[in-house]
């Protein structure tokens, strides 16, 4: 959601913020701009749209070798030229790209208005290029400290200043930064996509901290009541490849990153399964035998697909593990006070590493004292930082919107963690390595799924045209038709409603016709009469069905198109079922020509409340 490059060393700035702006267009936004410092001054060109749009309008000469870039997702006034990003202040001697949200922003521009100062959008960002502008302090550092001294929210901040060339400051609260170390260049952006072209070698700003970046090097401080107090960060390789950042022969990221499960699935297990003992071995969760027994309860907390694949999870540890678990939305956890248990495990679930409400979550149970893992995609990310231990999904960098690789490596790092959690308890080692084989044969089956695409494609585009779909399933069945339902909604526009089949008669069937289908999970489970009754109950009413299913299934006579899927072990069925869903939604989203990697209003990390 937004988002920040910037560079400054020998090279034009233009060039390189409009690619780094180009590898975030993931992020979800609608507008752009970019400003560089040359002899002149600051130059700015912005407008709503895409990026391409802002390229294609850029200046021919638009020199200088440091500069800033933005994406902007609106917030705070429409998505118009003039609020886009990059802001300065009224004399041009300041200009400020900003990620997050100020929420005192009315209050700073009544008093900015009360002095003279005339703004000129509506965003909240434009009163930061003010404030720095006015400080009266002696260094760039100080000035933005001070503006920011004012500030109440949240932020990820880049400010360039005409008086201070050689340099650029940025800071971050509550919405991440990450400097890249160059060859006598330096560069900054919000998300490590735009960097990985130019250097793998980054350091993570923490909140509360900024840095000063010149060509040669960085230096951070910590921003305090009394001013700044310099900090020890140290930049570090990370491994990844540049090449992961690209769709390739894919038509989208998206489908892409569908078609890389298997192999996804396959990091994520690598190592961590021990068939000798039946167990895993998670040595990042930084927890014992002796303190995986005291576990009383597990709390699960994510947003969106994090959250329903957390349902998944709760389900995996209450079978496995015999310990009472709940999966709730982070967005809402820390606002009804939660009591925290001593004896309780808390599990933040986040691709990105830096969704907000679960970071806040996190610092919540942390504050008052209870113990937090994470299940998180990106190395360095906050939530990574801020948790006692955790599990890397190792899925590789997902770039569409939608989450389909990693979400099935959340899942299976739920499964390792269930199973380690029921080992030193009463789960028998006949047990466990049933779970293992399972798990190891779990990428081949991802495979046979995949294989089915072109059926999916045509079923896909039955469902297209329907204005309104339901998703239902039971028990193990429901958190996947959750699944189902967002990927349809949030990529093809359509509404669609996810239900426990139970719960049909208790008020959605009266919905049911001819022109709203029904998409049905039905593992071959001990609830597998029950829920081919409800669907005979769905065609007596006139309503299309669409079942996702084992082979050995029988559909008693009933009229539907079937989607069969490999049989897993019966705890393991639930990410098996959710993969031709994303397939369903995928293909239903490029029969009515969506931008399927960036969905209208949504953005790939949400780093906003």
């Amino acid at each position: 959601m937004c988002g920040i490059v910037g560079y400054l060393g020998t090279q034009r700035a233009a060039p390189l913020l409009l690619e780094g702006l180009g590898r975030l267009e993931h992020r979800g936004y609608d507008s752009a701009g970019v400003a560089v410092l040359a002899g002149t001054g600051i130059r700015v060109a912005k407008r709503a749209g895409r990026v391409r749009d802002l390229a294609d309008g850029l200046p021919r000469r638009f020199a200088g070798k440091v500069g800033i870039g933005h994406t902007r997702w609106a917030t705070h006034g429409p998505a118009n030229d003039v609020n886009a990003h990059p802001h300065t202040d009224a004399k041009g001697l300041v200009a400020v790209v900003h990620n997050g949200i100020i929420d005192n922003a009315a209050a700073l521009r009544d008093e900015l208005a009360d002095t003279g100062v005339d703004l000129a959008s509506d965003t909240d960002t434009e009163v930061l290029a003010h404030l720095v502008a006015a400080s009266e302090a002696e260094t760039l550092e100080a000035k933005v400290a001070e503006a920011l001294g004012r500030v109440e929210g949240t932020y990820g901040v880049a400010v360039l200043h005409v008086d201070f060339p050689d340099r650029l400051v940025v800071a971050r609260n509550g919405s991440p930064l990450i400097i890249g170390v160059g060859d006598k260049e330096m560069h900054v952006a919000s998300d490590l996509a735009a960097l990985v072209r130019y250097t793998t070698t980054v350091a993570h700003l923490d909140d509360g901290e900024m840095a000063t970046l010149t060509p040669t090097g960085f230096t951070t401080y910590r921003i305090g009541a009394g001013g700044i107090a310099a900090t020890d960060r140290r930049a570090a390789p990370v491994d990844i490849d540049p090449e992961a950042y690209d769709a390739g022969e894919h038509a989208s990221y998206m489908h892409k990153e569908i078609a890389e499960q298997p192999a996804a699935a396959e990091r994520v297990l690598r190592g961590r399964l021990d068939e000798r003992f039946g167990t895993s071995h998670l040595g990042g969760l930084n927890l014992d035998a002796r303190e995986l027994r005291a576990i009383r309860r597990v709390k699960i907390l994510g947003c969106g697909s994090a959250y329903y694949v957390g349902q998944m999870g709760a389900m995996l540890v209450e079978e496995l593990a015999r310990v009472p678990a709940d999966a709730e939305a982070a967005s809402e956890f820390r606002y009804r006070n939660p009591i925290i248990e001593p004896d309780t495990l808390y599990v933040a679930v986040s691709q990105s590493g830096e969704t907000v409400d679960t970071l806040l979550a996190v610092q919540e149970i942390r504050r008052k004292g209870g113990r937090v893992i994470g299940l998180v995609n990106v190395v360095g990310s906050a939530i990574a930082r801020e948790v006692d231990g955790g599990i890397y999904l190792h899925a590789g960098p997902e770039v569409a919107v939608a989450s389909t690789k990693a979400l099935t490596n959340m899942f299976l790092g739920f499964a390792m963690l269930a199973l380690q959690l029921g080992r030193v308890r009463d789960l028998s080692i006949a047990d466990g390595r049933r779970l293992i084989a399972g798990l190891e044969a779990l990428p081949r089956q991802i495979e046979e799924v995949l294989a089915g695409e072109e059926r999916l494609e045509a079923l896909a585009r039955k469902l297209a045209d329907a204005p309104s779909l339901f998703f239902v399933g039971r028990v193990r069945g429901f958190p996947v038709a959750r699944e189902g339902a967002q990927k349809f909604k949030e990529i093809s526009y359509r509404h669609a409603e996810a239900y426990q089949t139970s719960e049909l008669k208790h008020g959605p069937l009266a919905l049911i016709s001819p022109d709203v289908p029904t998409v049905a999970i039905v593992p071959g489970d001990e609830l597998v009469e029950r829920n081919v009754g409800a669907l005979h109950e769905i065609a007596a009413r006139g309503g299309p069905l669409v079942v996702v299913t084992h082979e050995d299934v029988a559909m008693r006579g009933l009229e539907c198109d079937r989607v069969v899927v490999p049989r897993s072990e019966r705890e393991l069925d639930p990410i098996l079922l959710t993969v031709p869903l994303q397939l369903l939604a995928y293909h239903a989203a490029l029969h009515l020509g969506h931008d399927i990697d960036k969905p209208r209003n949504l953005a790939k990390s949400v780093t906003v409340e």
